[in-house]
């Protein structure tokens, strides 16, 4: 995934952390080692270091309980959480699709924050009312604030933050358009981000100081994100008011289940000659089943003459089909769901209309956008 390494499973959610992720151990180990070090020199090197260590990963286990919380709730409802990666901003949960209504965004995105806000209420008492020593006290008291952080950082409304997944809800819920919602949301992420990309930049204008070199980064990011959903939530509402008919190949391969074999193989040859693999109708021009070329082979040569293709034909799912009135979304979703390179499409009377390739979407897309405006 991207470069990223797999540890396990976590609650049957495959976990992975990015390289980046090592590279911020290794600061917050060095941050905490150093600090811990100076204010107990008699510790030597090793228990400052050995603490240190604990600390930082006591602090990603706390972003990874964040993404659990959006990852459980999101479970609850249905969605398949397909990974948790930590990486250098934090941590992401990739669900399989998004929720079906704005209460149920809503609640997905509030549960990271809720759980931060949950472990700093926790972490604090325990803080408060256990007798700890004092570098451990420290370390309790630095992950409470850090959880705090955490949950108000994630609050900002702004995608991809958690609280510019509240608003795409609130937007969501007012407009009933689940499109207009990331696009509002992602455009104050956009906003957002130039904000921290100008607080690291003017320091630098006006007094020749290089500012915070982490809000250019940070800024970048979120400027970097939030166009690229804004980008694909523009897509989706494109595809959303095209229908499948309008992209699919009416000069598709297809071929009838009374044909002999000698007859397909003739004619998947001389007619069809750039296709493997046929839909297979019959007379009343219905999906059938699917035909390939290498099912010739289970037959002798000698026999194609009288063996007919309704014979060797596979039988196909409703899944795998779509309704030519349905929206280029739509299928969309079902090729990348279910990773198909094309999907046979059935018009309104139940018969084969043709197929639409992935590949014709593609190109279809690609004059969309070298189109020129008028």
């Amino acid at each position: 995934m991207n470069g990223t390494i797999r540890v396990g499973n976590l609650f049957g959610i495959p976990f992975y952390v990015a390289p980046s992720w090592f590279l911020v151990l290794g600061l917050v180990t060095w941050s905490y080692t150093s600090g811990l070090a100076m204010q107990f020199p008699a510790w030597g090197s090793l228990l400052p270091l050995l603490l240190g260590l604990t600390t930082a990963l006591l602090l990603f286990a706390s972003v990874l309980a964040h993404e659990l919380g959006h990852s459980f709730v999101a479970m609850r409802q249905g969605i398949e959480v397909k990974s948790i990666t930590l990486f250098l901003f934090g941590g992401l949960a990739s669900l399989e699709k998004e929720s079906k209504t704005p209460s149920e965004a809503f609640w997905v995105a509030i549960a990271g924050p809720l759980v931060s806000l949950l472990l700093f209420g926790l972490l604090t008492t325990i803080n408060a009312t256990v007798p700890l020593l004092a570098p451990f006290a420290a370390v309790v008291g630095t992950l409470a604030y850090v959880n705090l952080a955490l949950a108000l950082f994630n609050l900002i409304p702004g995608l991809p933050l958690d609280g510019g997944n509240i608003l795409k809800a609130l937007v969501w819920k007012i407009t009933g358009n689940s499109e207009k919602g990331v696009v509002f949301a992602s455009r104050a992420g956009q906003f957002i981000g130039w904000l921290a990309i100008a607080s690291g930049l003017i320091p630098l204008v006006l007094f020749g100081s290089f500012g915070n070199f982490w809000n250019l980064i940070l800024g970048w990011f979120l400027l970097q994100n939030a166009t690229r959903t804004a980008q694909s939530a523009t897509l989706q509402s494109t595809l959303k008011k095209i229908k499948v008919a309008d992209v699919v190949n009416f000069d598709s391969p297809i071929v009838s289940a009374e044909l002999s074999l000698r007859e397909f193989a003739d004619e998947s040859i001389l007619g069809h000659g750039k296709w493997e693999r046929f839909l297979v109708t019959d007379l009343e021009g219905q999906l059938v089943g699917t035909m390939t070329l290498d099912a010739l082979r289970v037959v002798p040569t000698s026999r194609w003459a009288e063996t007919q293709v309704r014979e060797l034909m596979q039988p196909i799912e409703a899944s795998a089909m779509i309704q030519s009135e349905q929206s280029l979304l739509e299928a969309v979703k079902i090729l990348e769901q279910q990773q198909r390179s094309a999907l046979p499409v059935i018009g309104e009377n139940g018969v084969l209309v043709g197929l639409l390739e992935k590949a014709a979407v593609l190109r279809w897309l690609q004059k969309r956008v070298q189109a020129p405006a008028y």
